[in-house]
C-alpha cells in the first residue's frame, strides 16, 4: 500500500457498545467505511494490561469476554478475524531488543472487539493484540509507539482502545442519561487543546495536570492506549475528532485520529 494509514485512538466506553445501535457504534461502522482499509490491525487495549510485554501471534485469536454481569446476548458475541503471524514477528522486530513474547494464549479482548465489529462487522481484516505492560512509564508506552510508526506505511491500522476520561466508580449504570461531570469535560478539553497543539510533554506525564487529570484517570490502563496511538503520529500532521460526547457521565467517547 503506498498511502500511509492514520493512528487511530478510540474511547470504546461500555461493553454493551457491541450488541447496541447507538451514537457511537454507528460511528465506528462510518470510521471504518471512510479509512483507507488496512490490511491489518495492531491494535493496543486497556484490557490486556499486564506485568509484561506480549503480542498476540495465534492464526485464529479467540474472542475474549473480559466481564461480568451483562445480559447473555453479549456473551454469544464472536469476533473471528484471523491474527497475522508476520505482523506479530514485524512488531517484535521494531521493539528489539525489548523482550516480546509471541502469545499463544490471549486473543481478542473486548477493548478490541467491542469496536471491531462495527468498523470491520465481517471481521476479514486481520487482528493482532499488543499488550501494555503495566510495570513501565507513559513515557515508555509512548515511546513504543513512536518505534511502531513505520507499520503506517506497511498498510497496518494502529489502534488504540480506552477511554481518555474513565472513573467506573462515578459511572452511571442507568438507563437515564446523565450529564457530563465538570471536571472531566474539563480534562477532556484540555487533552484535546493540547493534541491540537502538539504539546505532547505533558499528555505524557498527564499526572502533573492536576485534580482533573486524577479524577478522570484514577487508573492509567484506559489513557495510556492514546500515547500509543500519539507516539505513532508526527508533530506536523493533523490530528481530528471524528467521534465525541460523554456516556455514563464519566466516560469519555473521544476518538482521536492523526493523519
Amino acid at each position: 500500500m503506498s498511502a500511509t494509514l492514520p493512528a487511530l485512538f478510540v474511547g470504546h466506553g461500555n461493553p454493551m457498545n457491541a450488541i447496541r445501535v447507538n451514537a457511537w457504534s454507528r460511528a465506528w461502522s462510518k470510521l471504518g467505511a471512510q479509512l483507507p482499509r488496512p490490511r491489518a490491525v495492531l491494535s493496543v487495549s486497556a484490557h490486556w494490561y499486564v506485568p509484561g510485554l506480549a503480542v498476540t501471534a495465534m492464526p485464529q485469536p479467540r474472542t475474549i469476554h473480559d466481564f461480568g454481569g451483562f445480559p447473555r446476548e453479549l456473551y454469544a458475541v464472536g469476533y473471528p478475524a484471523r491474527g497475522d503471524t508476520a505482523l506479530a514477528r514485524r512488531v517484535q522486530e521494531l521493539l528489539a531488543p525489548l523482550p516480546l513474547d509471541l502469545d499463544q494464549s490471549w486473543g481478542l479482548d473486548h477493548g478490541t472487539w467491542s469496536v471491531l465489529c462495527h468498523m470491520y462487522p465481517q471481521a476479514d481484516v486481520p487482528v493482532v493484540q499488543l499488550s501494555i505492560d503495566a510495570r513501565q512509564s507513559p513515557q515508555f508506552h509512548y515511546e513504543l509507539g513512536v518505534r511502531l510508526r513505520p507499520l503506517r506505511d506497511e498498510g497496518v491500522l494502529i489502534l488504540g482502545s480506552g477511554d481518555v476520561v474513565h472513573n467506573l466508580a462515578l459511572y452511571s449504570w442507568g438507563e437515564r442519561e446523565q450529564p457530563p461531570f465538570e471536571w472531566a469535560v474539563r480534562f477532556e478539553a484540555l487533552v484535546r487543546a493540547r493534541l491540537s497543539s502538539a504539546e505532547r510533554a505533558s499528555l505524557i506525564n498527564y499526572e502533573v495536570l492536576g485534580q482533573d487529570a486524577q479524577l478522570s484517570v484514577p487508573t492509567p490502563e484506559h489513557y495510556l492506549p492514546l500515547l500509543y496511538a500519539m507516539g505513532a503520529s508526527v508533530l506536523d500532521e493533523p490530528v481530528s475528532f471524528p467521534i465525541e460526547g460523554f456516556d455514563g457521565g464519566s466516560i469519555s467517547m473521544l476518538a482521536v485520529q492523526f493523519g
